[in-house]
């Protein structure tokens, strides 16, 4: 298969799953060609995510230890002050991170909410970082609210094929979550969308993830690709582990179909072998969280990142301060360290 990096939105299934079926090696070459056309090959993006209100969502998510549906024991917190956000970015940011998530477990937030959230991401912007945010489902009038306040990107994941969801999800449609990324777009916010594996879902329907992220008008800027954490107390605490050769591939088709995206490898590493790691660096993936907790479950310590990194000889990505970016180039253009030069945004 030609090596093309020309943006689609027109892939059909059955080419995605082509992609997934090559031979592993094939595939592997394809995506690291396509990755160092567009991005330093030893370069990978460190982001902090904090949980800023945990626990009790009404949603079912059938993954999720936040649901207040499921008993995982989880210890469920309001929504943090201010000082305690602003204290965590600034850690983050003498670790080396360029950008600070903020996630809360709402199904959609309430407005008076949403005005402390505006306080934070102003409070962390002027730290000299880049902002995200996931708060659950948007109105459109909340997503210019954000944009307004300078967020630089709203994540909002498609978790898996429009036909698996209903196994997964039902207290919201897949159709909702579009409509909260449109919203998003069209207030000019960065998107940040991926998905989950191992939940259980058929090559197919991975093939139909990858379909929708590369279909939607603009690619996301920033794609996670999840690994699905078992946890107890929850439906999927029992879910067959899924190949680690199958999670690389879809990494790797991830870089092909969304040749500028920044494809994250997210949640799940803490259960990865280095090794595991390693091919999915090869295969395009060049952002991490860094720090021990996702959210809610384990991640790997920053001295084994570090030790990781030094051992594969990866520097983490040097951003200019985001704040002195033009904010101009909102879609899909280059916004990342290339392969050479001055980074561009």
């Amino acid at each position: 298969m030609p090596v093309n990096d020309a943006i689609r939105h027109d892939w059909a299934r059955e080419e995605i799953l082509a992609l997934l079926k090559r031979p592993f090696n094939d595939l592997m070459f394809q995506a690291q060609s396509v990755h160092r056309r567009v991005f330093d090959a030893n370069s990978v993006q460190i982001s902090t995510l904090l949980s800023i209100k945990t626990g009790a969502c009404p949603e079912d998510c059938a993954y999720c230890p936040q649901s207040a549906r499921y008993d995982t024991g989880l210890n469920v917190e309001r929504l943090l002050p201010l000082e305690q956000v602003l204290q965590a970015a600034t850690r983050a940011k003498a670790a080396g991170a360029t950008r600070f998530c903020m996630g809360a477990a709402w199904k959609n937030p309430r407005d008076k909410d949403l005005d402390r959230v505006i306080k934070m991401v102003e409070a962390v912007n002027a730290l000299g970082l880049e902002t995200c945010v996931t708060a659950g489902m948007l109105k459109r009038d909340q997503a210019q609210r954000l944009a307004s306040a300078g967020l630089d990107f709203y994540n909002h994941n498609l978790d898996t094929s429009p036909e698996f969801y209903g196994e997964i999800i039902t207290t919201r449609t897949y159709a909702d979550r579009l409509d909260t990324l449109q919203h998003v777009r069209e207030a000019g916010l960065h998107v940040c969308c991926g998905g989950i594996l191992g939940m259980g879902e058929s090559r197919a329907d991975r093939a139909g993830l990858l379909q929708a992220l590369c279909n939607l008008p603009q690619h996301p800027d920033s794609v996670p690709i999840n690994m699905l954490v078992r946890v107890k107390g929850t439906p999927l605490a029992d879910a067959a582990s899924l190949d680690p050769f199958e999670f690389v591939r879809c990494i790797a088709a991830a870089r092909i179909l969304m040749p500028k995206a920044m494809v994250r490898l997210s949640a799940g590493r803490a259960e990865m072998s280095d090794e595991m790691q390693a091919l999915c660096f090869l295969a395009g993936a060049n952002s991490i969280f860094y720090g021990e907790q996702l959210l809610t479950t384990d991640n790997p310590g920053q001295q084994a990142d570090r030790a990781l990194f030094q051992r594969l000889g990866i520097q983490a990505m040097a951003d200019e301060c985001p704040r002195q970016r033009a904010t101009s180039s909102r879609g899909n253009t280059r916004r990342h360290r290339p392969t050479s030069g001055r980074p561009s945004r």
